[in-house]
């Protein structure tokens, strides 16, 4: 009886304390998840909610507790995993006012790619959390060293069978298997799609990001070549008309610059600072260039979102998993309007003062059909930084240096880094000038320096933007220039704080864009606003290139289409019925046109005159048409 007793307490000690701990990495994960909806607070009226907020820790302690035969060893590892998962989304959704998904996850492959030092620069610059997480791995070492095995080495195959069972259920709930779904049910746990940040209050970030990971996982997009065909015949005459006046445009062929320069926006949008002007040189240049409101798919961050748009005329609205497309492109020719312009001759280059391969552009930029791309280390040697990054006047520098009097008509597409975030840093700026910048009262001195030094940098911007217009004035040749802003900078504190001269959220506000013709030979300035996707269209028509229907129909449809461009998460809603049919439909002929099987439909359009291109001296038909399949 004694010796029964003995293997009884024995076994019960052995098996509370996984359960013990277990208990308290659910409460745990409640209180650095920090969302009232999952909070260790609604333990006795959200039990489940909180569970399955924890499980994917459980399981990684669990499978841990197997290999290791430590329990407080493998807690503590699952702690410290799942807790920097929690602090990283708590740090995007302080910036981006989202939180982690699925998609960030593809970030990790751009850490080595310069990512770790853009990225690293939003962690905080207190040392307390890094000494933190030196004690904790310190306690993991000695836990590790010294915590006595919780059960025998040897289980007659137990210890395998159970281990492998545990990976087989992590790798099932990582690559998303729709059985998955019954435990993170949308219905039960109340799931609401049509945005992250709200789905992550109620639910927590871990079954946020589970969630979405099951929602997409397996969604494929099946195209309606029917709708597609159905909504081009019902466009036919507005087309047609449109193609039409295009082809009237016969001007001499330009070269074409396009800035996208980062995170810029008029500040004067924001409450508190309408009579403020940091914007005096697009404000100028406006009066007598094409403008508008740019709709843009992103906020804070996430450049290669609009990017993607402006090269390819496709709306990321239509590719609801495409969330970084630069990482998720898989075909080796993508159309767009870079490859159009190869076929009328021109050399296509893209500048970016950083690193070539983040965000795999140097991949992607292969599949948009650039010739070349000069990058960080192309830039002449002592290049200007102002801030972190490359300086805006370094780049205007470049961008002159690949313009050329002779040869083929150039296509240069610059990308700006000076005005990227965080901007709670102070390096390699004048402080006199930026302390000297006038902001609203009542933000916090954070808040207040953060947006300082946003404008400080958002000015060299402008500056730059009239030096270059300046300068495209004087060339011999006629040249475009398209200049718009990527996304509003992650100024969440100042926005949630001081609000919009609309009254609507950060996450539905536009971006400037300016169309200048530096000669002023081609067709009259306009205003309209605009989708990103739609941006390759006007330019094309501007330079006189105007045979891809495809890009022609984004211009028809762009008046009912372009307010649906918004930040993943927070999407806009249809109530119009033809504009609910325009946008599935426009849906269906982007899928066709990312596969390259859109063309038999618009082939009607595409047969023009020879007036239909803009005139280029001296250049053969063998070399207008090379390099579009290229």
């Amino acid at each position: 009886m004694t010796f029964d007793s003995k293997r009884w307490r024995d076994v019960t000690s052995r098996v509370a304390l996984p359960l013990c701990l277990a208990v308290a990495f659910v409460l745990y994960t409640g209180f650095l998840d920090g969302n009232p909806g999952v909070a260790s607070t609604e333990w006795a009226s959200r039990p489940w909610h909180m569970i399955v907020n924890a499980v994917p820790g459980l399981l990684l302690a669990t499978l841990l507790l197997v290999l290791t035969r430590r329990a407080w060893l493998s807690f503590g590892i699952a702690f410290m995993a799942q807790g920097a998962v929690l602090v990283v989304s708590t740090i995007k959704m302080k910036n981006l006012g989202a939180p982690l998904l699925p998609a960030d996850f593809r970030m990790v492959g751009q850490l080595k790619n310069g990512g770790l030092h853009l990225l690293g620069g939003y962690l905080p610059s207190n040392p307390l959390p890094y000494i933190a997480i030196l004690a904790v791995i310190a306690l993991i070492v000695a836990l590790a060293r010294y915590e006595p095995p919780l059960f025998a080495r040897r289980t007659q195959g137990r210890r395998l069978v159970t281990g492998l069972a545990l990976a087989g259920l992590i790798g099932t709930l990582l690559a998303g298997v729709p059985g998955w779904a019954t435990v993170y049910d949308k219905d039960r746990l109340s799931m609401q799609p049509w945005s992250a940040a709200d789905n992550a209050t109620w639910n927590g970030t871990i079954t946020t990001i589970m969630q979405f990971r099951l929602v997409n996982e397996g969604k494929g997009q099946k195209i309606d070549r029917a709708e597609a065909t159905r909504f081009i015949a019902d466009s036919d005459d507005d087309l047609r008309r449109h193609m039409a006046a295009a082809a009237t445009n016969n001007r001499q062929t330009p070269d074409i610059v396009v800035v996208q320069s980062e995170s810029f926006f008029d500040p004067a949008i924001v409450k508190g600072m309408e009579d403020r002007n940091f914007a005096p040189n697009l404000r100028r240049l406006a009066e007598h260039a094409s403008t508008g409101r740019l709709h843009v798919p992103t906020y804070g961050g996430g450049t290669i979102r609009t990017e993607f748009e402006v090269l390819t005329g496709l709306s990321l609205r239509y590719f609801p998993t495409m969330q970084f497309p630069y990482l998720q492109m898989h075909a080796n020719v993508v159309p767009g309007m870079v490859r159009t312009l190869r076929s009328h001759g021109y050399e296509t280059i893209a500048v970016h003062g950083n690193d070539a391969s983040f965000w795999n552009r140097n991949t992607a930029f292969r599949s948009l059909g650039f010739d070349r791309f000069v990058s960080q280390a192309d830039f002449p040697k002592g290049a200007r930084r102002d801030g972190e990054y490359m300086a805006d006047s370094a780049m205007t520098d470049e961008i002159m240096n690949q313009l050329k009097d002779s040869g083929p008509p150039r296509f240069v597409f610059a990308i700006s880094m000076e005005a990227h975030g965080p901007y709670d840093k102070s390096v390699n700026v004048d402080a006199k000038v930026r302390d000297a910048i006038d902001v609203p009262d009542g933000l916090t001195p954070d808040v207040a320096l953060e947006l300082r030094n946003y404008i400080y940098h958002m000015r060299h911007a402008d500056e730059e933007l009239g030096r270059l217009a300046e300068l495209l004035k004087h060339r011999e040749r006629p040249t475009l220039l398209l200049f718009y802003g990527d996304h509003l900078p992650a100024l969440t504190a100042a926005y949630d704080k001081l609000g919009f001269v609309n009254g609507e959220s950060m996450f539905a506000q536009t971006v400037p864009y300016i169309l200048i013709d530096a000669h002023q030979d081609g067709p009259a300035p306009e205003r309209a606003d605009l989708a990103s996707w739609m941006l390759p269209g006007k330019l094309l028509e501007q330079a006189g290139v105007h045979d891809d229907a495809y890009f022609a129909l984004t211009q028809v449809v762009a008046p009912k289409l372009a307010p649906l461009t918004r930040a993943p998460g927070t999407e806009a809603t249809i109530d119009d019925p033809m504009q609910k049919y325009a946008d599935v439909s426009m849906g269906n002929v982007a899928m066709l046109r990312m596969k390259r099987k859109l063309d038999p439909l618009v082939a009607q359009y595409m047969a023009v005159d020879g007036n239909a291109v803009a005139h280029q001296p001296g250049a053969t038909d063998e070399a207008a048409a090379s390099g579009a399949e290229q």
